[in-house]
């Protein structure tokens, strides 16, 4: 845990001084979504239930590596912020001149007025939260500059509640 928090707040300093290396080339999305679930599989509670349903056609422009370390970071919130019993599901789908990858759970939800600053370098929903989980509140930041500097768009919708709906937004051909 303790080597997650340094490398996070490593990365956050790179992207900070604009320190990254972010490659551009063609990549089978849907490809890197079953490797991402596979990966968290491995991490998986008992109590919760993670599953993919990818569309076959899903090339789109970035870097495979940081592609998949947003598609686990997506997950692995949505794993920690999910109830027992609860489901997660990695879903992708061409979209009008992009492909979208969309991390669905069933967990707490966030506020409309939360949404955006959830984004936020060291963003906490609730700060005061000591039961729930544990994170640097760097995770979605990091998400959001590794696409961004893709090219891509990344947001949630989400209704307290009721669960959340990560996604990004990657160029297609």
């Amino acid at each position: 845990r303790l080597t997650q928090i340094t490398e996070e707040v490593l990365l956050a300093n790179r992207l900070d001084r604009n320190d990254v290396r972010i490659f551009s080339e063609w990549v089978d999305v849907p490809h890197l979504v079953k490797e991402a679930v596979e990966t968290m599989r491995e991490q998986l509670p008992e109590s919760i239930t993670l599953t993919s349903d990818t569309e076959s056609n899903g090339a789109a422009l970035g870097d495979p590596n940081r592609i998949e370390q947003v598609l686990v970071n997506l997950i692995d919130n949505a794993i920690k912020y999910s109830p027992d019993g609860g489901a997660v599901i990695v879903r992708t789908a061409p979209a009008r001149s992009s492909v979208r990858v969309e991390v669905t759970d069933q967990g707490m939800g966030i506020a409309p007025s939360e949404q955006q600053a959830v984004f936020e370098k060291f963003y906490r929903a609730d700060p005061q939260q000591r039961a729930g989980p544990g994170g640097t509140g760097l995770g979605l930041y990091i998400s959001r500059e590794l696409v961004r500097r893709m090219g891509g768009t990344i947001g949630v919708r989400s209704h307290p509640g009721k669960g959340s709906t990560f996604f990004f937004e990657l160029p297609a051909p």
